[in-house]
């Protein structure tokens, strides 16, 4: 094992030789789970500890380490634990708005190349949320591709449905697969390259840890009886990078309920990007097309080109886009403002 085989590229190096000190290595976090971390050096995975300086530090809580990221670390212990000192800037991020009312990030995983989106044909299909998850990805800088899963489970017509729903959604490779009888097994492991990082997205119980599983050859993780509907069973409860026996690089993620959009402008434009080249055709460069004249997006609705569906998420994502922006950025003020009055504070005690 080395560290390009974990997916380490001169990238990386270029930033950790910067901030490099006598004693300090790169490592790879490969799980975290509240707030403790592992780390795999390039020879194993040891548990790591956050430096009290990194904690302190920190702008947002979505920049402390999370899976994926590169990290400088000291060895302790005759190398059997270690110290994160510093995280190397991300070259790609996965991540939503903290679930709850919050106006936090609340990052996923970090230095991927692919995000598996999984969704099961019946009862899990759900084409807004395939929209918006699309969204997600799209605006960490990552390619998406489409895992239609549980096929055993469809007929032939309904499953040439689903996949035509998935077509006018989105361009991306969509591959429809069972674990039950192998099929599209081979054309993920196609995509699985020797030093790519991959991610498997989805919700609970959709097939995500049977399929590291069968990607492993072994039953390595635990997975639960699906019910009658074919609806499957949480068990994976935290996120970890797999390393596989082609080379491949798997974050395995719990099933997330929610799926809150933090800022995604150019994940917006890329995931509508029919709408966005309707937009242009506006009479208005500043149309939020909803009632101006001349507005081609309204045009194309009205005559059937766009589907009210699609237009009426996209006005959702922008909309929540718009208030994470506006939210963050009164936030950022309370916290500048309060960091002022904590100042002046000091000052005048110090008198």
């Amino acid at each position: 094992m080395n560290l390009n085989q974990l997916g380490f590229e001169s990238w990386n190096a270029s930033f950790g030789m910067n901030a490099a000190y006598d004693g300090f290595e790169y490592a790879r976090v490969t799980a975290v789970d509240r707030g403790s971390c592992v780390v795999h050096d390039g020879i194993r995975e040891i548990p790591a500890e956050v430096a009290g300086r990194l904690i302190f530090n920190l702008e947002e809580p979505s920049d402390s380490p999370c899976v994926g990221d590169w990290v400088l670390i000291l060895h302790y212990n005759d190398r059997s634990a270690a110290i994160i000192h510093q995280v190397l800037p991300r070259r790609t991020v996965l991540q939503r708005k903290t679930p709850g009312t919050g106006s936090g990030r609340q990052m996923i995983a970090a230095n991927l190349e692919t995000a598996f989106i999984v969704q099961a044909c019946q009862y899990d299909f759900n084409p807004k949320r395939l929209e918006r998850t699309l969204v997600m990805v799209a605006e960490g800088g990552l390619e998406a591709v489409v895992l239609l899963t549980k096929t055993d489970l469809a007929a032939p017509c309904e499953l040439e449905r689903l996949l035509e729903v998935v077509g006018s959604v989105t361009n991306a490779p969509v591959i429809a697969m069972s674990n039950i009888t192998g099929q599209g097994l081979g054309d993920v492991r196609r995509r699985l390259l020797p030093g790519r990082t991959c991610c498997l997205l989805g919700s609970s119980g959709v097939g995500k840890t049977t399929l590291m599983n069968r990607l492993l050859g072994r039953q390595a993780f635990k997975t639960a009886e699906i019910s009658g509907t074919g609806e499957g069973t949480h068990t994976t409860t935290r996120r970890q990078l797999i390393l596989l026996e082609g080379g491949g690089l798997v974050i395995d993620t719990p099933g997330m309920r929610e799926f809150g959009m933090a800022e995604a402008g150019a994940g917006l434009e890329s995931t509508f990007d029919d709408l966005a080249n309707l937009a242009g055709l506006c009479r208005f460069d500043d149309c939020t097309h909803l009632s101006e004249p001349g507005c081609a997006v309204r045009a194309a609705l009205e005559c059937g080109e766009l589907s009210m569906q699609r237009y009426e998420n996209y006005l959702k994502l922008r909309k929540e886009s718009e208030h994470f922006a506006q939210s963050s950025l009164d936030r950022r003020k309370r916290e500048r403002a309060f960091g002022r009055h904590l100042k002046l504070s000091k000052k005048l005690m110090a008198k």
